[in-house]
C-alpha cells in the first residue's frame, strides 16, 4: 500500500507544482539560474563521457568484426546508431539522474529540514511551485540540448579513435556514419530525453520535499531519489522504445 500512498503524494505535489505562479518574473529568473546550475554545469561531464563512449563503441565493434565478409563501414553505422538510439538519451539520462537528481533532492531536502520551506508557506508562497517548477522547465528545455551535444561528441569520439589507433580507415568510418541514416532516430531520442528530464527533476524533488529529520535523512532521500529516478528511466525507456519503434 505504501507505493500507492507515494504515487498519490507525488500526484498531489505535481498539482501544486503546476499551479499558476504568483509572479512570473521571479520564476523566469529562477529558471535561468536553474538552467545554469542543472544544465550548463553538466555540459563538461556529458562531453567527457560521450567522447570516451563513442571511442569505446567504435573500437569494440571493429575488434569484434573478424570476418572479411562484413563491411568495415558497419563500424561507423553501429557507433552512430548506438549514440543516437541509446547512449545519448538513456545513458546520459542515468548519468544526469545521479548528478542532477542528487543535487535537487539534497537542495530541497536541506530547505525542508532547515524549515525554509515552512517559512515560504507562512509568507503565502506556493513552495512546491517556486522550488520545483523552475527545475522542471530547466531540465526539460536543456537536457535535449545535452543529448544533441552527446550525439555529435560521441560520433566525434569514434572518429578520433579511428585516427589515433588506425583500427579503421577514416573513409570507412565516415561512410558508415552517412550510410542508411534515419532522421526519426534523432526525434525518438529527443522525445525520450524530455520524458527522462521530467523524471530527473520531479522524482528527486518529491523525495527531498517530503523528507523529515536531519542531515542523515536528507542523504537517504537523495539516494532514494537517484535510485527511483534511474529505475523509472529504464522502465520508460522500454515502454517508449516499444511505442515509438515497434
Amino acid at each position: 500500500m505504501r507505493i500507492f500512498e507515494a504515487i498519490g503524494k507525488y500526484l498531489l505535489l505535481m498539482q501544486k507544482v503546476f499551479a499558476k505562479p504568483e509572479k512570473a518574473s521571479v520564476y523566469y529568473k529562477q529558471t535561468i539560474r536553474e538552467m545554469e546550475s542543472l544544465g550548463i554545469n553538466s555540459v563538461g561531464i556529458v562531453i567527457i563521457i560521450s567522447i570516451f563512449m563513442g571511442a569505446v563503441i567504435t573500437l569494440q565493434t571493429r575488434y569484434n568484426i573478424e570476418t572479411a565478409t562484413v563491411p568495415l563501414y558497419l563500424v561507423g553505422l553501429t557507433a552512430r546508431d548506438s549514440m543516437l538510439l541509446e547512449f545519448s538519451s538513456t545513458m546520459v539520462g542515468l548519468i544526469l539522474a545521479g548528478k542532477v537528481g542528487s543535487n535537487i533532492a539534497s537542495e530541497i531536502g536541506t530547505m525542508r529540514v532547515s524549515e525554509q520551506i515552512d517559512a515560504l508557506e507562512i509568507m503565502g508562497v506556493n513552495s512546491a511551485c517556486y522550488l520545483i517548477l523552475p527545475k522542471i522547465i530547466a531540465t526539460v528545455v536543456f537536457n535535449p540540448l545535452l543529448t544533441m551535444i552527446s550525439m555529435f561528441v560521441g560520433i566525434g569520439g569514434g572518429y578520433l579513435a579511428t585516427v589515433a589507433t588506425g583500427a579503421l580507415s577514416v573513409s570507412d568510418y565516415v561512410y558508415g556514419i552517412q550510410y542508411w541514416f534515419i532522421p526519426f532516430y534523432i526525434l525518438y531520442s529527443l522525445l525520450k530525453t524530455v520524458i527522462f528530464a521530467f523524471i530527473i527533476a520531479t522524482v528527486p524533488a518529491f523525495h527531498g520535499y517530503y523528507v523529515s529529520g536531519g542531515a542523515l535523512e536528507v542523504g537517504r532521500a537523495s539516494t532514494r531519489g537517484v535510485v527511483y529516478s534511474s529505475i523509472l528511466i529504464l522502465l520508460f525507456n522500454v515502454i517508449l522504445t516499444q511505442l515509438l519503434l515497434a
